[in-house]
């Protein structure tokens, strides 16, 4: 009788999850198709500095961000289902904007677009990812999501490299193939369903309430917690570079086309293989310990990539800096699910992830301005940030040991 009662070991694999971890899989092979063709895109072929590959990024994050905190909260009432589907669509169009491009304006343009459909899908989905799952296992729901999401990362940049074999290394041509992937995210979002109806006239009316007195300043609708452990996370997020500023360094140390790429697939390779067992552990342990672990991943990939000069060093370091998206992504979003209430995720999951992007475009702003200033060299930034990195996650450890032994 008590064995009836036990839940299916895999009841947190809900259809919602399936699909959207698929959708993000097809969505993530044609950004990551794209995106280390871009340092290639800009400052090659378009001979922009590269300081505009930084304006690029940070511009298309900040709108990513901004678009996360409204996109969050309205999807709370409005449901989330169409902002997926939307940012979805707009993602495809940006895809095409790139692939047009004739001039680094229409690459912003393309990238802002993009990443305009993120900033419309991310909070959204995430709210109703942490509403599809029990509660005991958003981490290792989350963790299954971006396990998904980053195998997508693998195959977009194979396909990017079989692209560029078949078309005789035309990187113009190689970025059409984005497209696809794309299109059939958008199709299979069609298939994603709201878990429930999310919150009535009277919920709203409380909502609208909570606005006017947060405006005077009397309370907020979200937790304490949550604000702590938000701005905790979105400080160390300003010495996170973008991505491609990293695969600018490996450019920089004399790698070819195809090996960038390669490089690029060996980070997301073991993002994959880590952001599942992370998520598990997220369930299991205290979440500012998993959290740390990445943040020393992030650290000695960094401090690597500014101090060795070639050879195999570098793919080591890119290898141990794809740990630290694995250990901090998923863990991330499910840390901030935990603390709020189904129905004020959707305006938590904006607020956490359009900071967190705010971070992104100042530090990639900084890198940018830092790189350029140093003919093109890298190397203080990176080692700067990794630095700060580690010193973080030891402050994170020592911090939450001594909560937990004053608890005692």
């Amino acid at each position: 009788m008590s064995s009836q009662k036990q839940k299916p070991k895999l009841a947190w694999l809900t259809r919602n999850l399936v699909i959207l971890t698929l959708v993000s899989l097809t969505q993530d092979a044609a950004s990551e198709l794209l995106y280390p063709l871009l340092p290639l895109l800009v400052t090659g072929l378009l001979a922009a500095p590269p300081v505009l590959l930084g304006v690029i990024e940070g511009a298309a994050e900040a709108t990513a961000g901004v678009t996360k905190y409204f996109a969050g909260r309205w999807s709370d009432t409005r449901g989330r289902q169409p902002f997926i589907s939307a940012g979805y669509g707009l993602a495809a169009i940006g895809k095409v904007l790139i692939a047009l491009a004739f001039a680094w304006p229409t690459v912003l343009i393309g990238r802002v677009v993009d990443r305009f459909g993120k900033g419309i899908r991310s909070a959204p989905r995430d709210a109703l990812i942490a509403a599809s799952v029990p509660k005991e296992a958003l981490g290792r729901a989350f963790g299954f999501h971006r396990a998904g999401d980053n195998l997508g990362a693998v195959i977009g940049p194979l396909l990017g490299l079989l692209a560029l074999s078949m078309l005789n290394e035309n990187v113009r041509a190689a970025l059409w193939w984005a497209v696809i992937p794309a299109v059939i995210s958008v199709l299979l979002v069609m298939f994603v369903r709201e878990p429930k109806k999310l919150r009535s006239a009277e919920d709203e009316f409380q909502e609208s309430h909570e606005v006017t007195t947060r405006e005077h300043g009397l309370h907020s609708p979200l937790p304490r917690e949550f604000w702590r452990v938000t701005i905790v996370l979105i400080v160390i997020a300003l010495v996170n570079f973008p991505d491609v500023l990293l695969l600018l360094r490996v450019m920089e140390l004399g790698f070819t086309t195809t090996q960038v790429v390669l490089a690029y697939v060996l980070f997301n390779a073991v993002n994959t293989l880590g952001a599942y067992p992370a998520g598990v552990l997220t369930d299991r342990w205290p979440k500012p310990y998993i959290y740390a672990v990445g943040l020393f991943a992030f650290g000695i990939g960094y401090l690597g990539l500014g101090i060795v000069h070639g050879g195999v060093g570098v793919f080591i370091c890119i290898a141990i800096y794809g740990l630290f998206p694995a250990f901090t992504d998923g863990v991330g979003k499910a840390w901030i699910s935990t603390l709020v209430p189904d129905e004020h995720r959707g305006r938590a999951q904006g607020i956490y992830q359009s900071l967190n992007n705010g971070s992104v475009l100042i530090a990639g702003l900084l890198a940018g301005i830092f790189w350029t200033a140093g003919a093109g060299n890298g190397e203080l930034p990176l080692m700067i940030s990794g630095t700060i990195a580690i010193a973080a996650a030891i402050v994170m450890v020592v911090y939450r040991a001594s909560q937990k032994r004053a608890a005692a």
